[in-house]
């Protein structure tokens, strides 16, 4: 969904650097893997096209936050007197 986000903390040697790929458009989501040694962080569409990639050593992830947006569901929407609802 819009505002997806994932940040990247990497080892850079004698420093950290952080990256963050970002759902940017409606419709969009963040979608994180693990293979062979290798991160990929990748924006793709609804259709499951891939939109951007990141990809990072493993070795030298330090950490791999997801921040999903915040979703309300309908019974949450009811208990608010939402009259969208």
């Amino acid at each position: 969904m819009k505002g997806d986000r994932v940040e990247i903390v990497v080892d850079a040697g004698d420093t950290t650097r952080t990256y963050e790929v970002v759902a940017s458009r409606a419709g969009r989501r963040v979608e994180t893997a693990v293979r062979r040694g290798v991160v990929e962080v990748s924006e793709v569409t609804r259709s499951g096209s891939v939109v951007r990639t990141a990809r990072f050593m493993a070795t030298r992830v330090l950490a791999l936050v997801e921040q999903p947006v915040p979703r309300e569901d309908a019974s949450e929407r009811a208990r608010t007197g939402d009259p969208d609802s």
